[in-house]
């Protein structure tokens, strides 16, 4: 039996498609080469933004539409499916099984009835979630560690507490042991992850631990392993505590990078988004974390748009970029997510308006991006080795420490390894590089 799967969206979701594939193989299948000689297809899908969705959907349909040419089982996952649940096979009957984001326990019994020809009737859904044991993607190199699943905050634009539930925290003694394995796996980086990294708590056992505390036990774990770079995703800036910074700052092995959410800088529009913060509050952050950190480089997410925003809070949105001067942005503008407060909320901005602003603050973004990077012309970094260039051959394409992307010339058995590359000159927002002799290392 051979699979295909297709991943939308976060690093959670990539790390849940890692986990699945693992039951695959564990059930005996094999992967295939594209999805028309799959005997099973499963995409595993976003919901964060209707974007999202629509492109799952076509996704979807266009599956159907192959599955009267040939039989093949079709299994919808992720937080679309959690939001859509049975909707979703009435909607498109050819989808065979939907599995939310509490029903994975499931999978495996799915499997085994797509091997006898039959169908799981029951999807059993459990109260809480459920964090498989690993998360190694066969043959990679980094890998990403849920951590915790789950949000509190409720922002009034975000469906993600509604599709994921609220936030539950994995045990220590699990994450410190799916860690030793990712090293015994040679694994180079690892991103620890949560839709909010930064509640984590654990209390039983006789083990109390918060996040720094998890942090510092992670890095001191790591020691004199394969794994040299350790990073975590997302960030809530409410809860980056003191200790945290402290515990990035003392261990090396931490990326200098972080991306902390800033969503706007207008303090009105921050309440109405139920962020819980001020735009004070997060200069005051990132002023503590670059004094402990002078190097660190910062990336964020800009919300454009939002109900009721006016043109002093664009423009208060814009002097919190040219402050901060964050190396990338995710940058959007707002669009309605249905069962959400800010859905129904008064005062919504035609498209254009929003397009209009959301465009100023692309520019900026792009002015900032380009000047930091020129900054960093003619210095040295360290890079993992991602792969080959897919525009110049002879090419190998790297992410250095500060989360910046640099191509140099260079043999493909470095893919994987960590190199010393000097930053000669840009193209577009990659580096173009040359590796310091002696300083890649195999380890």
């Amino acid at each position: 039996m051979l699979y295909f799967i297709e991943t939308y969206g976060c690093q959670m979701n990539k790390a849940e498609s890692a986990a699945l594939e693992r039951q695959l193989v564990e059930h005996g299948w094999k992967a295939a080469q594209d999805a028309g000689t799959a005997d099973l297809v499963l995409i595993n899908t976003c919901s964060v933004r209707i974007t999202a969705e629509n492109r799952a959907w076509g996704r979807i349909n266009y599956y159907a539409s192959l599955k009267r040419a040939r039989p093949f089982y079709l299994m919808v996952t992720g937080c679309m499916a959690e939001r859509l649940k049975a909707d979703m096979r009435i909607r498109q009957p050819a989808v065979d099984y939907v599995l939310g984001n509490f029903q994975k326990q499931s999978f495996g019994l799915a499997l085994d009835a797509m091997v006898q020809g039959k169908r799981l009737e029951v999807i059993e859904e459990s109260p809480s979630y459920a964090f498989a044991p690993s998360h190694l993607e066969p043959g990679a190199f980094r890998s990403f560690l849920p951590i915790m699943h789950g949000c509190d905050n409720f922002c009034t634009y975000c469906i993600v507490p509604y599709v994921r539930g609220r936030e539950t925290s994995r045990d220590p003694q699990a994450i410190l042991g799916e860690l030793d394995d990712l090293a015994a796996a040679g694994i180079r980086e690892v991103t620890l992850l949560g839709q909010n990294v930064n509640s984590y708590r654990w209390s039983g056992g006789g083990a109390d631990m918060n996040f720094p505390t998890l942090l510092e036990t992670c890095a001191r774990r790591v020691e004199g392993s394969s794994i040299r770079r350790l990073r975590f995703l997302s960030s809530h800036p409410k809860d980056l505590s003191d200790r945290t910074m402290d515990v990035l700052a003392a261990y090396p092995v931490f990326g200098k990078h972080i991306h902390l959410c800033a969503q706007h800088g207008s303090n009105r529009v921050l309440k109405a988004m139920n962020r819980r913060y001020t735009r004070e509050y997060y200069l005051g952050l990132v002023q503590k974390l670059r004094s402990r950190i002078p190097d660190l480089s910062l990336s964020t997410d800009i919300l454009i748009g939002f109900p009721g925003e006016t043109e002093e809070d664009v423009e208060l949105t814009l002097e919190l970029m040219r402050e901060v001067r964050f190396a990338y942005s995710f940058m959007y503008h707002f669009n309605p997510r249905e069962g959400t407060p800010a859905a129904v909320m008064d005062g919504a901005l035609p498209d254009a308006v929003k397009k209009e602003r959301l465009a100023r603050v692309i520019a900026l973004q792009k002015t900032i991006t380009r000047e930091l990077m020129a900054s960093l012309v003619g210095t040295e970094a360290d890079v993992l080795v991602e792969g080959v260039s897919k525009k110049r051959e002879g090419e190998l394409l790297a992410r250095s420490d500060l989360d910046m992307m640099v191509v140099f010339p260079g043999e493909p058995f470095l893919i994987g390894q960590f190199a010393k590359v000097r930053l000669d000159s840009l193209r577009g927002v990659t580096f173009k590089g040359t590796m310091v002799p002696g300083d890649h290392s195999a380890q």
